[in-house]
């Protein structure tokens, strides 16, 4: 948006250009005018706007042609002004004004022109069946306003269009020379509807369009300006009008009308400019990639963040209201349907194959809630752009996303006080190569059990690399829990965990839980100095867990330990098992999640 506005008022001598000036200043109409006005400057603060405005009034007989031409390069909007009286004057801003301000400028980058019929108060009828030829042969006309420096009338609305035509220009969102909106807008006005359609029944009711109208303009519109603007619909588009209510097609019609030259007033401000706004587009951003250019959220060292009851809020209403067919699960189809208002599809096919579907293959309500998790864990700056495309501001009546997400309370502090805030949590899976890692996830994904408060995300760690080179940074090890899994078919296997162990957690306080999977198996002896139960001995961990794909059943207690060992760290290396921790644990029981292998390599990916 532009810092100042810079109007330069430009006519023919005597119709009243320096009058109108004098009257805005005065709030009245002066007794003596001088052949030019000074330069004034409305404040900020008295604008509708806030942004200063400088109008600048240009005398004929006083200034050069070069100096005219210095003001129009200065000038961010002209005002033309003529007498309504007069045919001359009017007749003059086709043949010599419009052409001196745009005569060589080319389509897009002309200065927007505002028409300004003054004397009204001396003629009964109005001016614009002359103007409106004038209007449809020039596109940087914006609009045209009759008003009376001697009473007043209209003074202040037309420094309030001159204000509009800079600071939300038509050119962004329609073309005056192929009179249709053009089709970023028409993407614009598509999401708008599809935020606004709340029941997804693909038609705004009354209730829907005061909704919109009020998180636009603050108010609802009268029950008669509301059958007022489908009674136009109606009678121009043969299905704008459906069940009483706005279609898209009458939603894009009642727009374009809102930017045809004919309505002259303000009906171009009524719905679109208004609607960007609030729904997270500017006027000349329709549609961006990001719509995050104004909420930056800083998240310190050693703090995560999570989704708010807001965002799980908003998301559940989300799902329900695409949930056509009520199966508490998103089908393809109607996932494509929820992120529609999307330029660009933001889950990909891997998503089935990360979080828990149904036996169709569709995303289940917990699948879909523990995406958005990890979306707001890992790369929160995405997920509020994604929200704001979802409409979570205005849906939510919230100043911006950021209400969705909070930040917790360092790491460090959890550790000194024995206690977290934090409700989800790093786990980061990590063994040689086919000890089963994938196995154990997608084992994990069809438990339903209630774990604790926490929703636990578990990543896989990097692919095996030789015991004596640095496998991960230390960035990349961090996490609020380690599985450090060996194959117990495997000779050589426990060598990887424990080399793993000693470099990257024996000395960082790092929770680990050892996992011996395959347990079905016949167990070999480990190639270390010691057998793997002795090093958690040694080393104050847990004792091995089994793990084995044949008795599914009898691995939640793995995942419960997990769990366990990232909300309570302080504990690590004590009896888990005592009655006040799992009294804590347990207190706000509610859900376990788990992505996978495809999650991990997205998330590699952004580091």
């Amino acid at each position: 948006m532009s810092r100042n506005v810079h109007v330069l008022n430009q006519c023919e001598p005597k119709v009243g250009k320096t009058s109108l000036i004098m009257s805005l200043v005065g709030e009245e109409f002066p007794e003596e005018v001088p052949l030019r006005a000074e330069e004034i400057t409305i404040p900020a603060d008295v604008t509708p706007e806030k942004v200063p405005t400088h109008i600048v009034d240009y005398s004929e007989n006083e200034q050069t042609e070069e100096a005219l031409k210095e003001e129009i390069i200065k000038a961010n909007v002209v005002c033309v002004v003529y007498d309504v009286t007069q045919e001359e004057t009017i007749d003059k801003i086709r043949t010599k004004w419009i052409p001196l301000v745009n005569g060589g400028a080319e389509k897009g980058s002309k200065i927007p022109i505002i028409l300004v019929g003054n004397k009204s108060d001396l003629r009964s009828g109005s001016s614009m069946e002359t103007i409106l030829p004038i209007m449809n042969q020039f596109s940087e006309i914006e609009t045209c306003v009759e008003c009376s420096a001697k009473n007043l009338k209209n003074i202040s609305e037309l420094f309030y269009y001159a204000q509009k035509a800079v600071l939300h220009p038509t050119a962004p969102l329609y073309d005056p020379e192929d009179k249709q909106l053009k089709p970023q807008c028409v993407r614009a006005l598509s999401r708008v509807f599809t935020i606004s359609d709340q029941d997804n029944d693909r038609i705004l009711s009354d209730s829907e369009l005061n909704s919109f109208q009020k998180s636009c303009f603050g108010n609802p519109l009268a029950p008669q300006a509301l059958e007022d603007v489908k009674t136009v619909v109606w009678k121009n588009t043969s299905d704008g009008v459906q069940d009483n209510g706005l279609t898209l097609n009458g939603n894009t019609y009642t727009n374009a009308c809102s930017h045809t030259k004919g309505n002259y007033i303000d009906l171009r401000n009524v719905i679109a400019y208004n609607s960007w706004n609030s729904y997270g587009h500017g006027s000349t951003r329709i549609l961006t990639h990001s719509l995050l250019a104004f909420y930056v959220l800083r998240v310190p060292v050693g703090c995560t963040t999570e989704l708010t009851h807001l965002g799980y809020q908003f998301l559940q209403r989300l799902f329900e209201k695409y949930d056509e067919d009520k199966d508490s699960a998103l089908s393809p189809a109607e996932l494509r349907n929820l992120f529609s208002v999307f330029p660009f599809m933001p889950w990909g096919e891997s998503v089935y194959r990360s979080i828990s579907t149904t036996e169709e293959g569709y995303i289940s309500q917990r699948g879909y809630l523990c995406q958005w998790t990890l979306s707001a864990y890992l790369d929160v700056h995405r997920c509020l752009e994604y929200l704001g495309y979802l409409g979570y501001s205005t849906l939510m009546e919230q100043d911006s996303q950021t209400s969705a997400i909070t930040v917790t309370r360092e790491k460090a502090l959890d550790l000194e006080r024995g206690q977290t805030q934090r409700s989800v949590f790093l786990c980061k899976v990590i063994g040689p190569c086919g000890t089963g890692k994938t196995a154990f996830l997608q084992d994990f994904l069809g438990q339903s059990i209630m774990v604790s408060h926490a929703i636990m995300t578990v990543l896989l760690s990097l692919p095996e690399v030789d015991v004596e080179t640095e496998f991960l940074k230390a960035a990349d090890a961090a996490c609020d829990v380690a599985c450090l899994m060996y194959d117990v078919s495997d000779p050589d296997s426990f060598n990887y965990c424990a080399s793993i162990y000693k470099q990257h957690y024996m000395e960082r306080g790092v929770p680990c839980v050892v996992v011996a999977s395959k347990a079905d198996l016949s167990e070999v002896k480990q190639h270390h100095g010691m057998s793997p139960a002795e090093f958690c001995y040694k080393h104050r961990l847990p004792a091995p867990l089994r793990f084995s794909t044949l008795h599914s059943h009898s691995n939640a207690h793995i995942y419960n330990k997990l769990v366990c060992a990232a909300m309570c760290p302080h504990l690590n290396g004590s009896d888990m098992s005592s009655t006040s921790f799992w009294l804590r644990v347990t207190l706000g029981a509610a859900m376990a999640t788990v992505l996978g292998f495809a999650l991990y390599r997205a998330f590699y990916r952004h580091k």
